[in-house]
């Protein structure tokens, strides 16, 4: 099965998807547990819901599901955020704590080295061979890692998550002017909440590919799926009013991005 999809456009913007994939091999299908066999952490819709909002970005998306291996997490397996609760390369648990797999059908260290090299590697492959090319045409690369996560999970986070959660690894994956540029547009909009690097600074995508000083710069929207969605309880059925008004914010988001990076493109070249 292709692990991975992707659309080249002409942009220096780049958009990652690399937890919307629901697709499962047979084998591991057979050995996740009823509760598992749910799928609940799905960003669900989230490749619709950015679709057409900056017509020549390039998309990268995993079509895997991330119970098969998670493509935004360290292939060395190093947690994100030590000491808080998470979900690691190849989950045990759901986002509840709720264990996923059968009885002695846990992922093994041999499944893990399989799934890196037949899943995570050609995932970022494809995303490394995509910015090293948008990076020749402009000089430049922004990589908007799209993601979503339900507002209420009291095994990650207490409270209710904020609307838009950017993640910069506290302004260390991008220029400052693409950081403003979107705490800006969320700040001002109405109706929503939104945080800078606050219980999601960036996941390892965005820490792995954003190097400013190279010319490739990331950055990572977590939404709160209370924003797009119907209910946050499956099925999860997109809700096309709700999504309308979200992709007004969304589309000023990227579009602002790529008109940064372009500046920022142009002052390189005129500084050579």
């Amino acid at each position: 099965m292709a692990v991975f999809d992707v659309r080249q456009g002409t942009s220096p913007v780049i958009l990652g998807f690399p937890h919307t994939g629901t697709d499962m091999p047979s084998a591991i299908w057979d050995r996740l547990n009823d509760n598992g066999r749910l799928l609940a952490d799905t960003d669900w819709h989230i490749h619709r819901l950015y679709e057409g909002l900056l017509a020549d970005a390039t998309t990268v998306r995993a079509t895997f599901h991330r119970y098969v291996v998670d493509a935004n997490r360290d292939p060395q397996g190093v947690s994100l955020y030590p000491g808080q609760n998470t979900t690691g390369l190849i989950p045990e648990t759901d986002f509840d704590g709720m264990s996923i797999w059968k009885q002695d059908a846990a992922p093994t260290e041999a499944d893990t080295a399989d799934r890196l090299r037949e899943f995570h590697a050609p995932y970022h492959a494809a995303l490394t061979a995509e910015i090293q090319r948008v990076k020749s045409i402009h000089g430049i690369a922004v990589l908007y890692d799209c993601h979503s996560i339900r507002s209420h999970i009291p095994f990650l986070f207490e409270g209710t998550l904020p609307d838009f959660n950017i993640g910069t690894d506290m302004g260390r994956t991008c220029a400052p002017a693409i950081e403003q540029a979107v705490l800006a547009v969320t700040a001002a909009t109405s109706g929503y909440t939104s945080i800078l690097n606050g219980r999601f600074k960036g996941g390892w995508t965005t820490r792995h590919y954003g190097k400013p000083e190279t010319g490739v710069h990331a950055i990572q929207m977590e939404l709160a799926q209370a924003t797009h969605l119907a209910t946050e309880t499956l099925p999860c059925a997109y809700d096309a009013a709700k999504a309308e008004r979200l992709r007004v914010h969304l589309k000023d988001i990227l579009t602002r991005i790529e008109r940064i990076a372009l500046d920022l493109a142009s002052e390189n070249n005129n500084n050579r």
